[in-house]
């Protein structure tokens, strides 16, 4: 089967999103399929304001066009509400074609914390956007009801994956601050709320890795706690490893994949019981849900590293890939009812 992807979001950014589809396209092409992204490379764009990692792309239409006429793709997924999303979703709708999208990002609540936009209008945009699709792909189930009390229509689960040979238990030796070490790892912006974990009250270190807008101020204002900008691959899940909790005080992130990250590297979570958090960790086990941040991460230094690791295991990339698979539209007679069959029969 042919099948487009177009992202907004795409290398060499460093988010989930990133993360997600980048896994799901190595496995789409070792199922077979064959596979054509649209990614802002190549099109002319600005920084997004805030955000500027993000580029936003300039009056791609009709190169779009071009790249469906020439691929004459059997099955769309559009994976973000961006300016490529939106020539995309508009090029389907124009010429009939069925199409899937997902939703990665909580964009109300990210805008809500920049500019006072009221959720409600933020929410109905989305709606509309998502409206059209066969299915919008959602990564957990609390996610699930929380959009559909809102009125979105057509969701589908599609779930994330860790890859569980980069992250692993190790020595942690990476790190030589006095114990025990918390560790925020993610992208350092007003909305991942890493104010609450540098304020939380804790006997050892803290450590932050990751980048952003917020870190010069964080940084200044917490001088306490040690701020290792970002890391990628072996360097990064050598430091996750090294740390005996991770903390993630996000309320408004989809899943976060860095929980699983940590787990898999035999690290519990400490987090707040808000959607995300609540269908990847599991309490007492993974980790620890609690409003109190401090407690639930004084909790979580008591789990088992080893039962953090088989809850990790449960979430593998070719599983969820999947089940993208089978929730995608196909346009003609290319099916995805082998893909389908098979994610089914591994549930």
């Amino acid at each position: 089967m042919r099948i487009m992807i177009v992202t907004d979001a795409w290398h060499p950014q460093i988010n989930g999103v990133v993360a997600t589809l980048a896994h799901t396209a190595t496995w789409l092409r070792r199922f077979g399929h064959e596979l054509q992204t649209i990614t802002p490379a190549g099109f002319p764009s600005l920084p997004c304001p805030t955000y500027p990692e993000i580029r936003l792309s300039l009056l791609p239409y009709s190169a779009i066009a071009r790249r469906f006429d020439a691929f004459v793709p059997h099955a769309v997924h559009i994976a973000t509400e961006g300016p490529l999303g939106f020539a995309a979703r508009r090029f389907c709708t124009g010429r009939g074609l069925r199409f899937t999208t997902s939703y990665h990002t909580q964009f109300p609540q990210y805008l809500r914390a920049r500019f006072p936009i009221p959720e409600g209008l933020s929410y109905a945009a989305l709606r509309r956007f998502h409206a059209p699709a066969q299915h919008c792909m959602v990564s957990t189930e609390s996610l699930r009801r929380e959009l559909a009390v809102r009125g979105f229509r057509n969701l589908a689960i599609w779930r994330r994956g860790v890859d569980t040979e980069l992250f692993r238990p190790r020595d942690k030796s990476a790190l030589t601050l006095p114990r025990p070490i918390a560790a925020y790892v993610g992208r350092v912006a007003v909305e991942k709320n890493v104010g609450a974990f540098l304020a939380m009250p804790w006997q050892g270190s803290k450590v932050v890795i990751g980048d952003g807008p917020a870190r010069t101020l964080l940084q200044r204002s917490h001088p306490d706690a040690q701020f290792l900008g970002f890391r990628v691959g072996e360097d990064l899940a050598t430091l996750l490893a090294a740390a005996d909790v991770m903390v993630f005080p996000s309320r408004t992130d989809t899943f976060g994949l860095v929980n699983l990250e940590a787990a898999a590297c035999g690290v519990p979570v400490a987090a707040y019981p808000v959607t995300g958090p609540i269908d990847v960790i599991e309490d007492g086990v993974s980790g620890a849900l609690d409003e109190d941040l401090a407690a639930a991460a004084r909790r979580a230094l008591d789990l088992d590293p080893r039962a953090c690791r088989r809850r990790a295991l449960q979430f593998d990339w070719e599983t969820c890939s999947r089940e993208f698979v089978a929730n995608l539209a196909p346009n003609g007679g290319e099916r995805a009812a082998p893909a389908a069959a098979s994610c089914l029969s591994r549930s």
